[in-house]
C-alpha cells in the first residue's frame, strides 16, 4: 500500500495539501475535519482526473494511505489551551516568546527546533501516562 504524505498547516483554519497530488487541497476549522475533507477532496480530484482522461500518478492507482504531518504552527495551535507554552518551554528549552512566534507564524523553526517541540509534547504526554 502506497503512503501519500499530506502536509497540514494553520492560518485561521487548518489547510491540507500534498506535493504528490498537486491541485488537491482542503481546509477546515478542526484537525479531524481537515483530514476528512482532504480525503474527500482527493476522491473528487481523482474522479475528475479520470473523467478528463488525465494520467493518474502510480501511487494513487491502487490502494493508498494518507499520512498527515502537521507543521509547527498547526501543532502549536492544536495544543493551544491544552498545553501551556510555559510547560512546553520547560521541557524543550525554547523560550515562551519564541514558541509564540512559531505559533503565530511570525517565525518558522528550523527542523531541529520543530523536533524539539514534538519531542517535548511527547515527553509531557508520557509523564501524564505514567501517573495514571
Amino acid at each position: 500500500m502506497q503512503k501519500i504524505k499530506v502536509q497540514i498547516g494553520w492560518l485561521d483554519n487548518y489547510g491540507a495539501g500534498s506535493n504528490e497530488v498537486p491541485g488537491c487541497v482542503a481546509t477546515h476549522k478542526t484537525l479531524d475535519g481537515v483530514k476528512k475533507a482532504y480525503a474527500e477532496s482527493l476522491e473528487w480530484h481523482l474522479e475528475a482526473m479520470r473523467a478528463d482522461g488525465d494520467e493518474i500518478p502510480n501511487e494513487l492507482q491502487g490502494e493508498y494511505e494518507l499520512e498527515f504531518e502537521l507543521n509547527t504552527q498547526a501543532v502549536l495551535h492544536y495544543f493551544n489551551g491544552i498545553l501551556t507554552r510555559s510547560a512546553l518551554a520547560r521541557v524543550t528549552g525554547i523560550n515562551e516568546r519564541l514558541l509564540g512566534h512559531y505559533a503565530s507564524g511570525y517565525r518558522n523553526p528550523r527542523p531541529a527546533q520543530r523536533q524539539r517541540i514534538i519531542d517535548g509534547i511527547r515527553k509531557i504526554g508520557a509523564e501524564f501516562n505514567s501517573v495514571v
